[in-house]
C-alpha cells in the first residue's frame, strides 16, 4: 500500500499504465518505485499512505525493485521484437457481447462519450449523472477480476496532512455500514483481491477488486458509502485516533502526541530518501499544491483542528468532483443502478470542480536554484551528502506522442545499469548510489530528478557538473542505434504484454486514465499506444535519435526552472526533534488549567475505551458478507509436465501449457547450487549481479544490456532457495528442516519467435560472464551497501524478522546470511576485499562459476522451466533442443544428491555455525519510530499443522494486532507471521511509536485468543468472516507467468494436490478449537526471542521499562 507524499509519484505515463508494468524493469536504486511499477503500490509508493501497511509489510516494503534488466527493439529491419506479442485472441461472439455494453443506457446518466481501447481490449463509456454532476467511466472486458474506484480532486493548501488523515478516516464507519473501521471487517471477511486507498499530492483514490460478483457490490457499496456519508465528519474520535490528538494518563507525565498518520508520517521523516524526494519536489514547485506535503509533516498534523479536515470532506468530496471508475466483467447496467442509488441524494454543486482544479506552476526561475536541508545521520555513519538536480519539464499540456518520447528518454538516460545517465553516475566514484529515478509524470506536471548519495562534501559540485556535462554530451553526441532499439522495445514490449502480475489489470487501467481524466482530458486518450508509437518511429526512421537529443536540450539544458538539493548530514537532528517535540508539548502542558488537562486525561481514556471496545452484534451485521456456501470448495490446479532428462541432455524440463500467454515463452533456467559451501554462498546475491551487468564473452556491459533489451522482455538472475518436503514424509507435520534445493535461476521472457535469442543469452551468461570487473563489483558492492542501511530504516520490521527466523531453523539462518543484517556486515567486509585485495575476491567468484558448472554433475542438477501457449510451445521446440545439447557439462554425467531424501550440505553447515541459545537484540540506526519483533517456534517437528493456522493467524493480524498495535498503540502496522513447514511464528510492527508496550501486547495474545475463542464458539458469523478472507488469500488473481510459477514450486517442493485440497478443506472447517489450541501454542512458546530495530533512545526508555537486549549499532 501506498508509503508517502514524500517520494515522489512513480511516474505513471497516462500513454498506459500498461507501462505500470515496465516497472519492474528498471532496477537499480531506491527510486520511486521502479517507475510505472505494478509494485507501485506494494512496495513504498509516492502515495502517501494508504490505509494500510500490511501489503507493504509483506513485500518487505523496500522502496527499490527486483534487478531485472530492461528490454528490446530493431528499427534496421522494420520487424521489432515485441511486434509479434499477439493481442487478446477474442472469438467475435465476445467481441459482439462487449461492444453491446456500450449501449447501456439508464435514465438518471447521460452519455458523454464512447471508446474503444482496442489495445487492451476495453469497451468504454463516459456517463455523467444528470442530477449530481458525477462522472464514471464504465469499461466493459472479458477481466473477471473487477474493479470499483473512486477518486476526487484534493489538492491541499498547507502540510497538515488533511487529505491524508481523511483518506484514513472515511473507512472508519459510515452512515449504512456502522461499525468502528468497516474497512477492517472487509480485509477480514472478503474475497476481496485488492482492497485499499491513497492519496496523492492531488487526489485521493479509493480502490476495491474482486473475482466474485457478490463480493465485489458488497465492496462497492460499502466504499460508495463511506466517501459520501463517513461517521468522521461527525464525530472528532476519528480525527483524533486516525490524524493526530494529545494523549495523557496522569497529571504528573508530560504531554504526547499518538495518531496513526502522525506516527506513519514520523516513519517517512526519518527517513534520508524521502526527505531528499520531499525536499526536491517542494523545490520546483514554489506556487502550486504541489509544494506542501498532502501526506502531512509531522510538525505541522497537529496544527489541523478537526473544524479543518471536517469542512475539506464538504468541499472536496461532492460527488461533482468525483470521478467513478468501473472495469471488468460484471454487468454495465447493475453499476449504473448502483451508483444512483447514492448519486441521487445530492443536488448540483457547480463550485465544486473549479474549486478543486490544479494551478499550473509557471517556469519562474530566471536561474537554477541550490537548497541545502538537514537529513538524521547515524552516530557512526560517515559525513557523506546526497545532491539532486530537479527539473519542471513543462508547464502547459504535452501530446501523447512526445510522453511517449519522454518515457523512451527516460529509458535511455536512466532506464538499465549500461544507460548513459546512470552509468557515468555509478562509475564516476563521486557517490555510492544513484537518486531521483528520472522522470515522474503522473500529475498534472512533469519533473526530473537525478543525483548521487554517499557524496564527499568536496565532490557535492562535481555531481552538479557531471550530471549537465553528460546531458549535454548525449545532447551532442546521440545515442546509438542498437540503444535506442533496445529502449523502444523494452517500453513496446511491457506496453503490450500489459503484464500486472497479481496487481488488478483494471486498476493500472484506471490509474492510467486517470493521468488526464483528473485534469478535465479524455479519460481513454491517454492508454492509447499504438498512434503515438507508430509517430515516433517514423520520426526515428527518417532522423534517428535527433527526437530525444532536442528534447534534452528543449527540456534540460536550456530550462533554468532547476533546483539543487544538497542533502547535509546532522547527528543532532533526531535528538533535536525529539526536543522540539518535547518543549512543544511541555509549552501546551504550561498553558493548561487542571480542569483542561483532566479533560485530556478523560478523552484519553474514552478514545482509549472506544478503541477496546467490541462492535455491537448490531453493528457488525451491517457490514455485508458472503457466506462460506459462496466459496469455492476446490483447489485452482495449473498445467505441469515434467521431462526428466529430455533428448538424452541429463536435463529435466518442466512445461505449464496455458490458454493463451500472447505469443510469449515465460522461461526460467537452473543450476543447482548445493555443491558451493555456505560461505560462499553469501557471495551469490552479488555473483548474480555480475552476471548481467558487466558484460560477457566479447560483449562490453552496455553491449549485453543492448543485445537483452533488443530481444528480449527482460532477464533477471537471483537464488532460489526453498524448502523441500522429505520423501514419503506426511506433508501436514511440521518438518525438521533438513530438506532444501539451492539453484540459481535465469528468468526472462521472449516472443516465441526470439526464444532461440534468449537461449543463447542465457548460455553467454552462466557460461562467460565477465567476473573481472573489479571496479563494477566495488561500485555494486557501494550501492548495496547504502540501500541496505536505507532499507533497515524504512523496513526494519522485514530485517527484524529474519533475523528471529534464523534462530530457529537452519534454513533461516542461511535466508538470514544471504540477505538480513549479517549479509550488510558480509557486503562492507567484501568491500573492504574488493578495494585491497581484488585478485582473491575474483578466485572466489571465479571458483563459484567453475562449481556450478562442475563437467561431470552440473546437467543432473539443471531444470528448464517453460510457461506458454500450445503455438508458443511448438513454435520453441527447435530451439529448446539447441540449447540443451549446447549446455556446458556431460549429458550423462553423475548424479547430485537426492535433496529428497538427505539434508542438505548448507544445513549441515548451518547447524555446526547456529549459536545454541537464543537472544533479544535491537539494532541501533537513527528513526523517531521503532520496528518490534518477537517469536519463536510454536509446533515442534512431527506436529500436525492444519490449514486453520491460516485461519487463526490471519484473524490476529486483522483482529488483536490490528486494534492493539495500531489503533490503541498508534503504529502504521502491526502483523504476524506463520510459516507452516517449520513452524515458526512471528509478531511484528511497523513504524511504531512504542516498544516495550508493544511487547507487552505481543506477550497477551495467547489470552486473549482463548478469549476470543470463546466468543467465536457463540458466534457463527465471526467464524465464517475470518474463514472467508483465509481462502480469499489462497486464491488471488495471477498472470501468466505466475501461474507457471506457482505450479513449478508446487513441484519442486514435493507437495501433492492431494495435500493442498486437504489444506484448503480444514481451512473451510475451522472451528473456535482451533483459535483455542493456537492460543495455547502462543502461550506456551518455547524460547522466545526479541529482534527490534530502533533508535538509541527508544532502545534506553524500553531498558528502564525492564525489556534489556543486546544492542548491535547498524546505521
Amino acid at each position: 500500500s501506498g508509503m508517502s507524499g514524500t517520494r515522489r509519484h512513480p511516474a505513471k505515463m497516462a500513454l498506459a499504465a500498461s507501462f505500470l508494468a515496465a516497472a519492474a524493469v528498471r532496477g537499480g536504486a531506491p527510486r520511486r518505485v521502479a517507475a510505472f511499477s505494478f509494485a507501485t503500490f506494494t512496495t513504498a509508493s509516492s502515495r502517501s499512505g494508504s490505509r494500510t501497511a500490511a501489503t507493504a509489510a509483506k513485500n518487505g516494503g523496500t522502496p527499490f525493485c527486483g534487478r531485472s534488466r530492461g528490454p528490446l527493439a530493431f528499427f534496421r529491419s522494420s520487424a521489432c521484437a515485441s511486434d509479434s506479442i499477439t493481442s487478446l485472441r477474442m472469438s467475435t461472439v465476445a467481441v459482439e457481447e462487449l461492444e453491446k455494453t456500450m449501449d447501456v443506457t439508464h435514465p438518471a446518466f447521460e452519455v458523454v462519450s464512447k471508446d474503444v481501447v482496442s489495445e487492451y481490449g476495453a469497451y468504454c463509456t463516459l456517463y455523467r449523472h444528470k442530477k449530481s454532476g458525477a462522472e464514471l467511466l464504465s469499461v466493459a472486458s472479458d477481466d473477471d477480476n473487477k474493479v470499483f474506484g473512486i477518486t476526487f480532486r484534493t489538492p491541499p493548501t498547507d502540510s497538515t496532512g488533511v487529505p491524508h488523515i481523511l483518506e484514513h478516516s472515511v473507512l472508519c464507519g459510515s452512515r449504512k455500514y456502522t461499525t468502528k473501521d468497516p474497512f477492517v471487517q472487509l480485509l477480514q471477511g472478503s474475497l476481496q483481491t485488492f482492497l485499499n486507498a491513497f492519496t496523492y499530492p492531488d487526489r485521493t483514490c479509493y480502490v476495491v477488486a474482486s473475482q466474485n460478483t457478490k463480493d465485489f457490490y458488497n465492496l462497492v457499496n460499502v466504499y460508495a458509502d463511506a466517501v459520501f456519508h463517513p461517521r468522521a465528519t461527525s464525530d472528532p474520535k476519528v480525527h483524533a485516533q486516525e490524524g493526530w490528538h494529545l494523549e495523557l494518563e496522569d497529571k504528573s507525565e508530560p504531554l504526547t502526541y499518538k495518531g496513526v498518520v502522525y506516527n506513519e508520517m514520523k516513519g517517512v521523516y526519518s527517513s534520508p530518501d524521502s526527505l531528499l524526494m520531499r525536499e526536491s519536489q517542494r523545490s520546483v514547485f514554489p506556487d502550486n499544491t504541489y509544494g506542501v506535503d498532502s501526506g502531512g509533516d509531522p510538525t505541522v498534523i497537529p496544527n489541523l483542528s478537526f473544524e479543518q479536515f471536517a469542512d475539506f470532506h464538504a468541499k472536496f468530496y461532492h460527488p461533482a468532483n468525483s470521478r467513478i471508475y468501473f472495469s471488468g466483467d460484471d454487468d454495465v447496467a447493475k453499476r449504473l443502478e448502483l451508483m444512483d442509488e447514492y448519486l441521487s441524494e445530492f443536488g448540483p454543486s457547480p463550485e465544486s470542480k473549479p474549486g478543486s482544479v490544479v494551478q499550473w506552476q509557471s517556469k519562474t526561475f530566471s536561474e537554477p536554484k541550490w537548497e541545502k536541508h538537514p537529513y538524521p545521520a547515524g552516530a557512526d555513519q560517515p559525513e557523506t551528502h546526497m545532491v539532486q538536480l530537479n527539473w519542471l519539464l513543462n508547464d502547459k499540456p504535452m501530446e501523447p506522442t512526445d510522453e511517449l518520447t519522454l518515457n523512451i528518454l527516460d529509458h535511455l538516460l536512466m532506464g538499465t545499469t549500461s544507460s548513459i545517465l546512470r552509468k557515468t553516475l555509478m562509475e564516476s566514484g563521486l557517490g555510492a548510489a544513484v537518486t531521483g529515478g528520472g522522470l515522474s509524470d503522473e500529475l498534472l506536471q512533469a519533473t526530473y530528478s537525478v543525483g548521487l548519495k554517499g557524496v564527499e562534501p568536496s565532490n557535492v559540485e562535481a555531481v552538479s557538473d557531471l550530471i549537465v556535462s553528460t546531458l549535454t554530451k548525449a545532447a551532442e553526441e546521440g545515442f546509438d542505434a542498437d540503444d535506442v532499439a533496445s529502449s523502444m522495445n523494452t517500453i513496446e514490449f511491457s506496453l503490450r504484454e500489459f503484464n500486472t502480475g497479481s496487481f488488478p489489470k483494471g486498476l493500472s487501467f484506471m490509474l492510467g486514465a486517470m493521468s488526464k481524466w483528473l485534469y478535465e482530458e479524455s479519460p481513454t486518450g491517454g492508454l492509447k499506444f499504438e498512434e503515438p508509437l507508430a509517430e515516433l518511429k517514423a520520426k526515428i526512421a527518417e532522423g534517428g535519435s535527433q527526437v530525444f537529443q532536442d528534447m534534452i536540450k528543449d527540456l534540460l539544458l536550456s530550462n533554468s526552472h532547476r533546483s539543487t538539493v544538497e542533502m547535509v548530514p546532522s547527528k543532532t537532528l533526531e535528538a533535536e526533534q525529539l526536543k522540539e517535540e518535547e518543549d512543544r508539548l511541555a509549552a501546551i502542558k504550561d498553558t493548561l488549567s487542571d480542569e483542561q488537562l483532566q479533560k485530556i486525561i478523560d478523552e484519553t481514556a474514552e478514545l482509549k475505551a472506544l478503541q477496546a471496545a467490541e462492535d455491537s452484534p448490531e453493528d457488525r451485521a451491517t457490514i455485508p458478507s458472503l457466506e462460506l456456501s459462496d466459496l469455492k470448495r476446490e483447489v485452482t490446479e495449473y498445467p505441469h509436465a515434467v521431462t526428466e532428462n529430455e533428448n538424452g541432455s541429463g536435463v529435466t524440463v518442466t512445461r505449464h501449457e496455458l490458454v493463451s500467454t500472447s505469443g510469449i515463452a515465460y522461461v526460467n533456467f537452473g543450476v543447482d547450487m548445493s555443491a558451493l559451501s555456505l560461505e560462499d554462498a553469501t557471495l551469490i546475491p552479488l555473483f548474480t549481479r555480475i552476471l548481467l551487468e558487466t558484460g560477457a564473452g566479447d560483449l562490453s556491459d552496455v553491449q549485453l544490456s543492448r543485445k537483452i533489451g533488443i530481444n528480449t522482455g527482460g532477464i533477471s538472475a537471483s537464488s532460489f532457495l526453498t524448502p523441500v518436503n522429505k520423501e514419503g514424509a506426511d506433508e501436514s507435520l511440521a518438518a525438521e528442516g533438513d530438506h532444501m534445493i539451492t539453484k540459481l535461476f535465469l528468468r526472462g521472457k521472449a516472443t516465441a519467435d526470439k526464444a532461440g535469442e534468449l537461449f543463447s543469452l542465457y548460455n553467454l551468461i552462466l557460461t562467460d560472464a565477465n567476473l573481472d570487473s573489479q571496479k563494477k563489483v566495488v561500485e555494486m558492492l557501494r550501492e548495496t551497501k547504502t540501500q541496505m542501511e536505507a532499507s533497515v530504516q524504512s523496513a526494519g520490521h522485514s530485517y527484524a524478522n529474519t533475523r528471529m527466523a534464523s534462530r530457529y531453523s537452519p534454513g533461516g539462518y542461511i535466508g538470514e546470511k544471504m540477505g538480513g543484517i549479517s549479509y550488510l556486515d558480509t557486503v562492507k567486509g567484501l568491500l573492504e576485499i574488493a578495494e585491497n585485495d581484488w585478485p582473491s575476491l575474483l578466485a572466489r567468484l571465479e571458483g563459484i562459476r567453475s562449481t556450478l558448472l562442475n563437467e561431470a554433475t552440473c546437467r543432473n542438477g539443471m531444470i528448464l522451466d517453460i510457461t506458454g501457449d500450445a503455438k508458443v510451445m511448438e513454435t520453441i521446440k527447435p530451439e529448446v533442443d539447441n540449447f540443451l545439447s549446447s549446455l556446458p557439462g556431460k549429458a550423462d554425467g553423475d548424479k547430485i544428491q537426492d535433496f529428497y531424501t538427505t539434508e542438505h550440505p548448507w544445513i549441515t553447515q548451518a547447524k555446526a555455525a547456529m549459536a545454541t541459545e537464543v537472544i533479544d537484540e535491537g539494532f541501533v540506526v537513527p528513526t523517531q519510530v521503532s520496528y518490534v519483533g518477537k517469536g519463536g517456534k510454536i509446533f515442534n517437528p512431527g506436529e500436525h499443522v492444519s490449514g486453520s493456522t491460516a485461519v487463526v493467524s490471519r484473524f490476529l493480524r486483522t483482529g488483536y494486532l490490528w486494534d492493539n498495535v495500531r489503533v490503541i498503540g498508534g503504529a502504521y502496522g502491526g502483523f504476524c507471521t506463520f510459516n507452516n513447514n517449520n513452524g515458526f511464528f512471528s509478531f511484528l510492527s511497523y513504524r511504531d511509536p512504542n516498544l516495550a508496550g508493544t511487547l507487552d501486547v505481543y506477550d497477551a495474545c495467547g489470552d486473549a485468543l482463548m478469549g476470543m475463542a470463546d466468543d467465536l464458539e457463540k458466534d457463527p458469523e465471526a467464524l465464517a468472516t475470518a474463514i472467508i478472507g483465509a481462502v480469499g488469500d489462497l486464491d488471488g488473481a495471477l498472470s501468466p507467468d505466475q501461474k507457471g510459477w506457482l505450479a513449478f514450486n508446487r513441484w519442486i517442493k514435493g507437495s501433492s494436490p492431494d495435500y493442498r485440497q486437504k489444506f484448503r478443506d480444514e481451512v473451510l472447517a475451522t472451528s473456535a478449537d482451533d483459535f483455542r489450541e493456537f492460543g495455547r501454542r502462543l502461550k506456551e512458546i518455547k524460547d522466545p526471542s526479541v529482534a527490534v530495530v530502533s533508535s538509541s533512545a527508544a532502545f534506553e526508555a524500553a531498558a528502564e521499562a525492564g525489556k534489556e537486549m543486546k544492542l548491535n549499532q547498524v546505521v
